[in-house]
């Protein structure tokens, strides 16, 4: 379990996302799309195309990236 601060906003990517990025490519997603600053200690999470493996982004003094693979995470 990874202890999140309270305040700390959670985003949501709507759709799928390229699994294959790593955290600068969805760190730039994070800027391009939502206009957002991925710095500033909000957590991001992307979904990706199949369903089985969701990505977080989150920076709290360093960027991180964790990666949670199941066997299903549909909505």
């Amino acid at each position: 379990m990874i202890p999140v601060p309270s305040g700390v906003r959670v985003w949501l990517a709507v759709g799928h996302t390229d699994m294959r990025r790593g955290m600068s490519g969805l760190a730039l997603q994070v800027q391009q799309a939502l206009g957002r600053e991925p710095h500033a200690g909000d957590l991001y999470v992307f979904r990706g195309r199949r369903g089985d493996l969701v990505k977080i982004v989150w920076h709290e003094g360093r960027i991180r990236m964790v990666k949670v693979a199941t066997g299903d995470v549909r909505a």
